[in-house]
């Protein structure tokens, strides 16, 4: 017996509503039928950021129900793509945009599920992090689950790597297995990378391609410094989100960057590749510290970071003994990878 859901999310790095319309047979088949994005314009991104920031109660209701509204028009999207009626839905399960994530004290996502019913006309299944944060635990990453049932390896076990604007990380021993299943947040994916884009260049959301990374060459001593942030060394579980590593964190890059430490000569393209650097080796550094090494590994890579091929080759080159692959290549768009966990979740 089957049943047809809708998974809605959006992530830290703030680039759009991600709705995945599924068909759920058992334990273990999970069918993507349609995916939408529905992107947020920069103008869109920059007024969330504020209110992230320093909203006031007042904007964060407003954006509450905003943001609502634009989760139940992505899942409108895939119902009309698939000619499948709201009816025939089984339930609508939303992540919602996290506004405040502070492990073991307090989670906050927003994009009001009684607004989304209200749309649809379908039950919604929310807030899937305040319990755990409130009985002391993570409240993140929650994909593992669905990894571990949906998208481990029959025989052995393989790493799957989300590169979302943090990037998380999760051991499976087999498919289906849940015991020993390691999962964590490595550190920023693409958020530090993306706002240090839009510091250089107001204009771009993010480094396209990885190009201007690709121009730039990191500034070794910088990377090392910031390596020293003391949330890299902490063991798992572990999690993090904008608070840690946002805009703020950005700027104190490009300023260490530009203030000439290693290298006086650094471009805007060397503060991007800096970024880059940053990101790939705290998570290349903890995979072979706390994930346990079949003599096959495999690391499959979903989220906006695995479209960003100078980011991708890097990876590889410092996970030597580790087949770096897209989720695409197995499976199906990995971006739609998070919409469809809530939706099984």
């Amino acid at each position: 017996m089957s049943e047809l859901a809708i998974g809605l999310m959006s992530g830290t790095s703030l680039d759009g509503v991600d709705a995945a319309l599924v068909e759920i047979e058992g334990a273990h088949t999970v069918r993507l039928v349609a995916f939408h994005t529905r992107p947020f314009d920069p103008t869109d991104r920059r007024a969330m950021l504020e209110v992230i920031a320093q909203g006031s109660a007042r904007e964060i209701a407003l954006l509450n129900v905003e943001l609502a509204r634009t989760f139940a028009a992505a899942g409108r999207h895939v119902l009309d793509e698939a000619a499948v009626a709201a009816a025939d839905l089984a339930f609508v399960a939303s992540h919602g945009q996290t506004l405040w994530h502070e492990p073991q004290r307090a989670t906050l996502q927003i994009g009001d599920p009684a607004v989304i019913a209200e749309e649809l006309g379908i039950q919604v299944v929310s807030d899937f992090r305040s319990r755990d944060v409130a009985a002391g635990g993570q409240g993140a990453p929650l994909v593992p689950i669905a990894d571990a049932m949906l998208f481990g390896h029959p025989d052995r076990g393989r790493a799957l790597l989300n590169l979302g604007g943090m990037a998380n990380v999760t051991w499976v021993p087999r498919l289906g297995v849940i015991d020993h299943v390691i999962a964590f947040d490595t550190g920023p994916g693409v958020a530090v990378i993306d706002a240090v884009t839009r510091e250089i260049d107001p204009e771009a959301s993010f480094d396209r391609r990885g190009a201007r990374a690709a121009r730039g060459s990191p500034v070794v001593q910088v990377v090392g410094e910031l390596l020293t942030h003391p949330y890299f060394a902490a063991a798992p579980p572990k999690s993090t989100g904008r608070e840690t590593f946002g805009e703020t964190f950005a700027e104190e890059l490009v300023h260490r960057v530009r203030s000439g430490r290693g290298r006086s000569d650094a471009s805007d393209d060397d503060c991007v590749a800096t970024a880059v650097e940053l990101t790939v080796r705290s998570i290349a550094e903890q995979v072979e510290e706390w994930i346990p090494g079949d003599r096959e590994r495999d690391l499959l890579v979903s989220g906006g970071g695995a479209k960003n091929p100078t980011l991708m080759n890097r990876l590889q080159e410092l996970l030597t003994d580790w087949d770096v692959c897209a989720f695409d290549a197995l499976f199906f768009n990995g971006d739609a990878k998070e919409a469809v966990a809530f939706a099984y979740l």
